[in-house]
């Protein structure tokens, strides 16, 4: 880890909380039913066993990273195996995101960053009664994600091909009012920001929006913080690697450092 992000994480050890600091109703359910870990339920094992594939895969593929780019390599060709222990989410934050999906009851989940796909078939396992649209913007790296979607048989995910930039617009305007984003890729300030605008102009008072990496870098943390900042803002979660955005109207603005 580098010294930017020991410093940002001790800071953020410092100033969480655990769920018996905090006396919001609401957070504190939702502390109890999708933050702290749960046994694995028999859904996850399916979704567990790509993930040991990838990591024990010897596959090279051209990547074309459209995004911020990688902490791990800088290379055009890059190990398969590589790429999963960089950049997939751990078990326990993907499986975290299902139960915020199946919670919300999500009917329709836009996702910013398809990587392997596997973070994506947890948010379709939660949105159960709805539609994950998904992003990538790399074709090969997209081509194994959907043959892991065909493996699975899971038939409530769109995948999308292309910049963030370039097709973010067209699937908001197909998804209609969204109930809740995952935006994971291009870790820049002004990026971030322009994703956040256009998933808010589509959202609802239930959405829920999850920004991933808001400690990964300076810009990320300023975005972070004008992301709070926002009127229509009402509560954050600061979990270190993921900010959860809620914009429940009548309440409080408050935001929350948590431990989980």
């Amino acid at each position: 880890m580098e010294t930017a992000r020991v410093s940002s994480w001790f800071a953020h050890l410092v100033k969480a909380r655990n769920r018996h600091g905090v006396h919001s109703p609401f957070v504190f359910d939702l502390i109890e039913h999708v933050l702290r870990a749960r046994p694995a339920l028999p859904e996850h094992a399916a979704i567990e066993a790509l993930r040991q594939d990838l990591l024990d895969s010897d596959q090279e593929i051209t990547v074309n990273d459209l995004g911020a780019g990688s902490r791990v390599s800088d290379k055009s060709v890059r190990r398969v195996a590589e790429m999963a222990r960089a950049s997939l989410k751990p078990a326990r934050q993907a499986q975290m995101l299902q139960r915020l999906a199946r919670m919300t009851d999500a009917r329709q989940v836009i996702e910013l960053g398809t990587s392997f796909g596997l973070t994506t078939l947890y948010l379709a396992q939660g949105a159960e009664n709805g539609t994950v649209t998904t992003i990538e913007g790399c074709p090969q790296v997209q081509r194994i994600a959907l043959h892991h979607f065909e493996q699975l048989k899971q038939r409530n995910i769109v995948p999308v091909l292309g910049s963030f930039q370039r097709t973010l617009p067209e699937a908001l305007h197909r998804s209609g009012r969204i109930d809740l984003a995952f935006i994971d890729g291009h870790h820049a300030e002004e990026p971030t920001m322009a994703y956040f605008e256009q998933c808010l102009a589509k959202s609802h008072d239930a959405t829920v929006i999850v920004i991933d990496d808001i400690h990964w870098s300076r810009g990320m943390e300023a975005a972070w913080a004008r992301i709070k900042a926002h009127d229509r803002v009402t509560v954050t979660i600061d979990l270190y690697d993921l900010g959860l955005v809620f914009l429940r109207g009548g309440q409080a603005k408050e935001h929350f450092r948590l431990r989980y």
